[in-house]
């Protein structure tokens, strides 16, 4: 069996893994509060596991095509680059990243809760634009390709903002997907640093709302 194919495997068996526990957990609702990342059940009750259980739950059916469709067409750059292992340490460090995140930000917020791959499949998609910051993106609803580092721009400042000024309707785990955009793309700094370097400014430019974010929550003391 050639890389490729080890590589398709991973994927899929992932991806499937994800699908049979988010069914599991929507029949379920034991299953569903067990494993759901929970602040007051982590701090309190030292319930760790949920911090990588809830990456594999998912609220319904569309939140999980969409993080699992997004996750089957940017792993592959993963896996092409940093083979197997890699693309397991980006998807997992990126889901805890994400999760640890969340719970140092909402620790004074014990009924806080989250679940979905999000945090792990930013990690990817992120490490990706890293890697390759003028590859164009298809989005859903733009009808026209954009390159990947004004996407990344948009989307952190999108992010921050909703961050720092919490809509009610808004049920996004932002904090998760920016944590785990973040591993991601210290992984592609740690390892792959000529890519990184060949694209600073893109990358920088892409960083400023993230150095803002920075700033709020160190020296501006605004928290979510």
């Amino acid at each position: 069996m050639n890389f490729a194919n080890i590589n398709t495997l991973v994927l899929l068996a992932l991806i499937g893994l994800t699908c049979v526990v988010s069914i599991i957990g929507w029949k379920n609702q034991f299953v569903f509060q067990r494993y759901q990342f929970h602040v007051g059940s982590v701090l309190r009750d030292k319930q760790y596991r949920r911090l990588i259980t809830s990456g594999f739950l998912h609220a319904d059916a569309m939140h999980l095509l969409f993080n699992m469709l997004t996750l089957y067409f940017f792993a592959p750059v993963m896996l092409a680059v940093f083979g197997v292992v890699g693309f397991l340490i980006v998807y997992f460090g990126s889901m805890l990243a994400g999760s640890a995140f969340s719970l140092w930000l909402y620790r004074n917020r014990p009924s806080y809760v989250a679940i979905g791959a999000s945090g792990a499949v930013s990690g990817v998609l992120f490490a990706s634009i890293a890697l390759n910051p003028m590859m164009s993106l298809f989005l859903f609803f733009i009808p026209i390709p954009i390159p990947a580092w004004i996407f990344g721009t948009l989307y952190f400042a999108y992010s921050v903002h909703m961050m720092l000024n919490p809509r009610p309707w808004d049920n996004l785990g932002h904090a998760a997907h920016l944590g785990g955009a973040v591993f991601g793309m210290l992984f592609v700094l740690l390892l792959a640093l000529p890519y990184v370097l060949a694209n600073a400014l893109y990358l920088g430019i892409m960083l400023i709302p993230l150095l803002y974010l920075a700033y709020e929550l160190l020296f501006g003391k605004r928290r979510p």
